[in-house]
């Protein structure tokens, strides 16, 4: 599996809903992973977008999350932690 490096980036949304931004000379050509961090301003919606994106991700992840072969940890897994340290 390759290495990933996080570049931050300030870019523009247009009236398309299109993305630009412009990367660094040395990020090569190719797919990228993209996080978008979305100002939240009162009063334009995002409160409603927000409650969709959480119910939109929560029916997506709810399969996964529900299989029991996803369950690889327990309460006994571990070691106490030391709080003397």
């Amino acid at each position: 599996m390759a290495t990933m490096k996080t570049i931050e980036l300030f870019g523009e949304v247009d009236e398309h809903h299109r993305l630009s931004a412009e990367v660094p000379a040395d990020v090569p050509p190719g797919p990228v992973k993209l996080a978008l961090v979305v100002p939240n301003i009162k009063g334009t919606g995002n409160d409603d977008a927000e409650a969709q994106w959480a119910t939109g991700l929560a029916r997506e992840w709810a399969e996964d999350l529900a299989d029991p072969r996803q369950d690889i940890y327990t309460l006994a897994d571990g070691e106490p932690i030391d709080e003397a340290r």
